[in-house]
């Protein structure tokens, strides 16, 4: 798999899920998969083509994609996830059912995002960075509590809009964990380049 930073779109639900059946997978959902790469992103990785690969085979339970297309999906999912998060016009979207599906599949699916989404972050060991400010520590509680979602839920107006509020929480939550977490790296490498000796001049 080639990662390279060519604008794509975001592969939708439906597209990873139909992915999932041609590569056998049948207990993770897309949501899950998108999850944890965003994870992975919000707190500061950037991921090689095999460090992506062996993060995808481990969650789909899997020694290796088997179709090249699978590969492609993939690739693109990652790509166009950092190129949401890195574009400053507030774009990135979460891969979710579309509102046409049942209420309670689209809660399930939000919840599995975020539980998947705190297992890549975590990794990073994040989640006890000192570094991080109160905010930041009070949103990933938060993703906690929202990975916990009901999927019981009936199909009214009420929880409709209360799961699109919950819905654009999470949205604006990683972008605003990703910002302060990327940037404080992007600070480390300045100061790291900083402190390099500058090249040497001895001739």
């Amino acid at each position: 798999m080639s990662l390279e930073n060519v604008p794509v779109d975001l592969p939708d639900f439906e597209l990873i899920a139909n992915m999932f059946v041609e590569e056998g997978v049948r207990a993770v959902s897309p949501s899950e998969l998108h999850g944890v790469i965003s994870g992975h992103l919000a707190a500061g990785a950037r991921l090689k083509s095999a460090a992506l690969e062996k993060i995808v085979n481990e969650l789909l339970d899997i020694e290796s994609l088997s179709q090249d297309s699978s590969k492609s999906v993939v690739t693109n999912l990652y790509t166009a996830t950092l190129g949401c998060m890195e574009s400053m016009d507030l774009e990135f979207d979460m891969v979710l059912p579309d509102d046409e599906d049942e209420i309670s599949m689209r809660a399930e699916s939000l919840g599995r995002w975020c539980q998947s989404f705190l297992s890549g972050f975590g990794l990073y060991g994040k989640h006890t960075d000192a570094s991080l400010s109160p905010e930041a520590k009070e949103t990933l509680n938060d993703l906690g509590q929202i990975a916990q979602i009901s999927s019981d839920l009936e199909e009214l107006d009420e929880n409709e809009a209360d799961l699109m509020e919950v819905q654009e929480y999470v949205r604006m939550a990683v972008l605003m964990l990703f910002t302060e977490c990327n940037k404080a790296l992007e600070e480390k490498e300045k100061e790291f380049a900083k402190a390099k000796p500058e090249n040497n001049r001895l001739h």
